[in-house]
């Protein structure tokens, strides 16, 4: 069963806890991936960009110097050397700072050349009391760290998204937020996030191999007008658009955190 708000949000209400056994709090593990050489601009047509990928990737003399994109993204040498090689999808969640619950998302996409490309900027609210390294049940912490995203689902019909999508009348959610407003639609759509939990499921699966103790979940999902208890949220139209951004060919995944753990 859910936890209700004031105990634990379901992600807003419920924690996450997501990826494989192998994969715990410190995020999934993967070498540093395939790069170009170019500097992609902010200002590049990412519809153009990703129409001049080719299915091969990168080659290997631009192994690296593509990541400069992600660097520039504020991503450190141990966040980068966390993100799978085969990711070709990575949503930076900057939070504003370790104890603060607002901060902003951008999903980089890495084209065939090996650029990678960034989308716009978008506000967000994570858990009350900001960010961990070691998150546990009920510490009102969302946890950082790098973790896969490849199962979504909701309450409403799936938007548009091509990843698997489990359509639920379970994803209903009753009571308030810490700032008194209501959680009823927070999960209209949700984005597991692979911290402590079995990957490739719904993200109403109970499974936590990490055990109880260190929570479980994490979602993306609606934003509500409140902080989480350790989910990150956005608003409805940026999920929406996120979703239907994101390709499971692409081995999407999330890098999270306030700025100076991504940095690092």
């Amino acid at each position: 069963m859910r936890e209700k708000a004031g105990v634990r949000e379901a992600v807003g209400g419920r924690e996450t806890v997501g990826a494989r056994g192998a994969a715990g709090p410190q995020g999934v593990r993967g070498a540093a991936g395939a790069g170009a050489a170019r500097t992609v601009s902010p200002a590049a047509s990412f519809a153009a960009a990703l129409a001049a990928a080719s299915p091969a990737g990168s080659s290997a003399a631009g192994e690296g110097a593509g990541r400069a994109v992600l660097r520039a993204a504020g991503l450190g040498p141990k966040t980068l050397a966390r993100v799978p090689a085969d990711a070709r999808q990575v949503l930076v969640v900057k939070g504003a700072g370790p104890d603060a619950n607002r901060g902003t998302a951008r999903l980089y996409t890495r084209t065939g050349a090996g650029d990678w490309v960034p989308g716009g900027a978008r506000p967000t609210r994570n858990a009350l009391r900001g960010w961990t390294d070691d998150h546990r049940s009920g510490d009102l912490r969302s946890p950082a760290g790098v973790y896969r995203i490849g199962d979504a689902g909701g309450l409403l019909p799936n938007p548009g998204t091509r990843l698997p999508y489990d359509r639920s009348d379970e994803f209903a959610e009753g009571g308030t937020g810490f700032a008194g407003e209501s959680l009823d639609t927070a999960f209209d759509h949700v984005l597991a996030i692979d911290y402590n939990r079995v990957a490739g499921v719904s993200p109403l699966d109970r499974a936590r191999p990490l055990g109880e103790e260190r929570g479980g979940g994490i979602w993306v999902h609606v934003d509500h007008g409140g902080p989480t208890h350790g989910c990150v949220s956005l608003a409805r139209r940026d999920l929406v658009a996120l979703l239907r951004e994101l390709r499971p060919e692409w081995h999407p995944v999330i890098a999270m955190g306030d700025g100076e753990r991504l940095a690092h």
